[in-house]
């Protein structure tokens, strides 16, 4: 159910992520008129201390009738519009945990503040002008952020790479649909329209849209992450390959197959996208009924990973159980790991290699590892990342990728320009060139917010964490 946001009075939420018994600070944020007089109730300031805009003071909170001591904590104040919501801000720095900042909270809330909704200080900043839309969803993107490459990306976008692109795009738009509609309206006192010219900057713009449009997926693999799952039979190395890939002992690694009963997940980070990588039980068939229930698991973890590495015993080549596998996953992305080549002498790899390559020509990648040796590794996530053909990705190379809400706007200003340009070689009027030309400027300012609807603002903010 879409929220509505009422963006009036003060607004008040813990700012910080609450873990019981282990936070060392929680901040509690207040913004709006009533933020000062909330912070004078409740906070006293031993000594001469003067509160001032933007200078951190020490002191007490308090409740303002029983002056029962609730907190020591350090208060923060902003005052408009040199905040982050460009209403007056004040912050309390307090103990972490839970019972400390909920009790602020509390105080906060009967000193006539609300409960803040998600979202809603970054809306606020928002819609008093300090920051446009592309900037606030980089806000979310940096908090959410799986990978150093990631924040970089989300930090370029806060910086406003994405906004100035899109604001020339657009304006370009606008003094185009301005030269037009001049003619229009003063056609005796104008030369006639430069028509070549205005096809070759429509071509130019649809040209810096579709290269915008190009990083939709490489940013959507930095947000969300590959999720990759380890499968084979029993005994073939899936464990010791997870746990030599992460630098841990996330899974038990013994002789005995069917060790793995459940599906082990470890994060890690390939080229600066988060991966999320599953060891799973080995698959066979099997009376042991926790063990099926793990096997079962294993084949739903195959079917929903991004990528599927198919790991295989060198010391025993393909066997008929790994074809069975095979069957199951071979319409998944798939990288054959042909695994525990450290048991043969150097001088039989290569034999051993052709033989196991003989039955399964048809998977063009293919890793040798020694998991046990922590051998391989490099080429196991050099070959993941030509699976997904973005290379080695360096964060300069990312700092215009583009969210799904933005790919949809941007891929309908391509749309409306592209139609310009067949209303143009149909030398229609030039009524109909604008309109195409204003459906390409409002696409592009829903993505920075100079056109924009509630309902828009509800999916944004609404995916926003409380304190927000």
């Amino acid at each position: 159910m879409p929220q509505t946001f009422a963006t009036t009075g003060t607004i008040a939420a813990i700012a910080t992520a609450v873990v019981p018994q282990q936070g060392s600070v929680g901040i509690v944020r207040v913004s709006g008129s009533e933020a000062l007089q909330i912070a004078d109730s409740i906070f006293q300031a031993p000594g001469k201390q003067v509160i001032e805009s933007h200078r951190i003071i020490y002191g007490y909170i308090r409740h303002p009738q029983t002056q029962k001591l609730v907190d020591e904590a350090l208060l923060l104040v902003m005052k408009a519009p040199r905040s982050y919501t460009r209403e007056d801000v004040v912050e309390f720095h307090c103990h972490g945990g839970i019972m400390a900042v909920q009790q602020v909270l509390k105080l906060c809330l009967e000193g006539g503040a609300r409960l803040a909704q998600a979202g809603e200080f970054t809306l606020r900043a928002f819609l008093n002008g300090r920051i446009d839309l592309s900037q606030a969803e980089s806000i979310s993107d940096l908090v959410g952020a799986k990978s150093p490459q990631a924040a970089q990306t989300a930090l370029a976008g806060l910086q406003g790479k994405l906004a100035d692109s899109i604001r020339q795009l657009r304006a370009k738009c606008l003094d185009i649909v301005a030269e037009i509609e001049a003619r229009i309206d003063f056609e005796e006192d104008l030369p006639l329209l430069d028509d070549k010219k205005i096809v070759s900057d429509i071509e130019n713009i649809i040209s810096k849209i579709t290269r915008l449009i190009a990083t939709a997926d490489k940013g959507e693999l930095l947000r969300s992450g590959l999720k990759v799952a380890i499968v084979g039979r029993p005994n073939v190395g899936k464990s010791s390959l997870l746990n030599a890939w992460s630098r841990s002992d996330r899974a038990i690694v013994t002789d005995l197959p069917g060790t793995t009963r459940d599906v082990v997940e470890s994060q890690l980070v390939v080229g600066g996208i988060p991966v999320q990588v599953l060891d799973t039980a080995g698959i066979r068939e099997t009376e042991d009924q926790v063990e099926k229930i793990g096997v079962e698991r294993s084949r739903s973890a195959a079917q929903a990973a991004d990528l599927v590495l198919f790991t295989i015993d060198a010391t025993t080549g393909w066997t008929k159980d790994d074809e069975e596998i095979y069957q199951q996953v071979k319409h998944r992305p798939l990288i054959l790991v042909i695994n525990k080549i450290d048991l043969f002498e150097d001088e039989l790899i290569k034999l051993l290699q052709s033989e196991i390559e003989s039955p399964i020509n048809n998977i063009e990648s293919k890793i040798f590892t020694a998991a046990a040796k922590n051998q391989g590794i490099e080429d196991l996530e050099t070959a993941i990342l030509e699976q997904v053909e973005i290379g080695n990705i360096e964060a300069s190379d990312m700092d215009l990728a583009i969210n799904q809400r933005q790919e949809a706007a941007l891929i309908q200003a391509k749309t409306s320009l592209e139609q310009v340009q067949i209303t143009i070689e149909q030398e229609l009027p030039f009524d109909f060139w604008t309109i195409d030309l204003r459906g390409a400027i409002n696409a592009l300012g829903e993505i920075t917010g100079e056109e924009v609807t509630e309902s828009v603002l509800d999916r944004i903010f609404s995916k926003f964490c409380i304190g927000k």
